[in-house]
């Protein structure tokens, strides 16, 4: 049941796309809509070495890039607002002030849902956010979650990407429990594997989905799921993929796993994301 959800007011590109899925997603479910903003001093004042003499530029810098955040941040919201009350959801707006890993893993408690684009969080055109940070966001807790491409498209075809791992199985379950968007078309892969381990994998799946209302198609690719997983969503015609995470030995990919990292790197397409 989803009846929180929490949007991200970024500031980047992907924001009007989180935003537009969002109140999709409330007027689907009847749902409540919390966007938030989170503003970290730290970074805004960040201005790196600062030679002999520069103390006076550097403090024009930090002050031009206050003033840029503080209008990003009423554009956001108001952008916000205005589509929510176009489609007379109920919301409420959340201004944070510190570490952003902190206050959205804070936030994250009290929603069943959390959306925000693929790369950087909360740039608002003046702080660039290194891309690690949505990945340790996710490894704070924070899912599962659509983390969403720059261009709004509505969700009717999705791609599951499934190996048999505890992983990849609570991705898909998640997905199906929460049922965010209803009467989709749904597709299960597998990559890599031979055909006495995929059929039972796929068969198996496409049973679960289907008791609980999902008919679905199977397809086992040839490929590695690192070089074939977008690329084969991207031909299907996906408009989102559900995946999980499989741990590795470097620390983001024991996180999330390389196949589910190079899709959050590079992917075109939302994500579904769990653990």
């Amino acid at each position: 049941m989803i009846k929180k959800i929490l949007v991200a007011l970024s500031g980047t590109p992907f924001t009007p796309a989180a935003i537009q899925h969002a109140a999709n997603l409330a007027r689907i479910h009847r749902a409540e809509l919390t966007g938030v903003t989170i503003v970290d001093p730290q970074r805004i004042e960040s201005v790196g070495p600062v030679p002999i003499g520069g103390s006076s530029a550097a403090h024009v810098l930090v002050e031009h890039r206050r003033t840029i955040t503080g209008e990003r941040i009423e554009e956001e919201i108001e952008r916000f607002e205005k589509t929510c009350r176009d489609a007379d959801l109920p919301y409420t707006v959340d201004r944070e002030t510190g570490d952003t890993l902190e206050s959205l893993t804070d936030l994250w408690r009290y929603h069943d849902f959390t959306v925000f684009g693929l790369r950087s969080l909360f740039e608002y055109g003046v702080v660039e956010n290194p891309d690690d940070e949505v990945i340790k966001l996710i490894a704070k807790g924070v899912r599962p979650l659509l983390a969403v491409s720059e261009n709004y498209r509505p969700i009717r075809r999705v791609l599951f990407a499934y190996n048999g791992s505890m992983e990849s199985a609570k991705a898909m379950k998640q997905f199906v429990q929460l049922n965010p968007w209803p009467d989709i078309r749904a597709r299960v892969v597998t990559f890599d594997m031979d055909t006495d381990t995929s059929t039972p994998l796929l068969a198996d799946a496409a049973a679960y989905l289907h008791a609980h209302g999902i008919n679905a198609e199977t397809e086992s690719m040839p490929d590695s799921p690192v070089d074939g997983l977008l690329p084969h969503a991207e031909d299907w015609e996906s408009d989102l993929v559900v995946m999980g995470s499989t741990a590795r030995h470097k620390i983001f990919r024991l996180i999330l796993g390389d196949t589910a990292l190079h899709a959050m790197q590079h992917s075109t397409l939302p994500l579904f994301l769990s653990q």
